[in-house]
């Protein structure tokens, strides 16, 4: 898609400051103390990701997954949306959804979990970031030991929400396709889950 490039367009991209990233990369100590930053940046290998404004599909999911996860999350569980896990120093991603250990929840300034806090990490695929959500990041959620991971596509011709459940085989620290839910996604783990996916319609 083009569009109109005016004199004033042309000027403030000759003066935007983009910051310099360091010779190894930036850190996700960066994530914090980096001035600036667009909401939802993600750290990938060392690089800043930034996010594309959101589809309306994308955010009634979110809404969706959340509402229908903590309907039955135990106790010792939170659901948490667009947070940073840290995986390592050079990966911040940030799931659209996760299940997370409440004794990790230590307060309303916290702005990251750690992976060993999270049991399940959602991704709904977007346009821009279908690469990152099929491939690079169940790569490192999986090495880094989250238990879970489900990925959620926009399927059919309607565009309903279709989920993909992989649970992470300790063997070969790779997750392992458990199965593909349309309307209904009903699961044991990390806890009993049951999600009406044709209530999308209503939100």
């Amino acid at each position: 898609m083009g569009g109109t490039m005016t004199a004033e367009s042309v000027e403030h991209r000759s003066t935007q400051r983009w910051p310099v990233p360091p010779q190894d990369g930036y850190t996700v100590d960066d994530l914090s103390t980096l001035p600036d930053l667009p909401p939802h940046t993600e750290l990938i290998d060392g690089s800043l990701i930034f996010v594309s404004p959101q589809r309306d599909f994308h955010s009634i999911v979110i809404d969706l997954l959340v509402t229908g996860l903590r309907s039955t999350a135990p106790a010792e569980l939170r659901i948490r949306r667009e947070m940073t896990i840290v995986l390592d120093q050079r990966n911040g991603p940030e799931p659209d959804v996760s299940v997370i250990r409440a004794e990790a929840v230590t307060g309303p300034a916290r702005t990251s979990y750690q992976a060993e806090d999270v049991l399940l990490a959602v991704e709904v695929v977007s346009p821009d970031s279908e690469s990152r959500d099929r491939t690079t990041k169940p790569h490192k959620y999986a090495a880094a030991g989250i238990p879970n991971f489900w990925r959620v596509e926009q399927g059919g011709t309607e565009g309903k929400p279709v989920i993909h459940v992989y649970e992470l085989d300790p063997m070969t620290n790779a997750y392992v396709h458990m199965g593909m839910h349309r309307d209904r996604v009903k699961v044991d783990k990390p806890y009993s889950i049951d999600i009406d996916l044709t209530a999308v319609d209503q939100l």
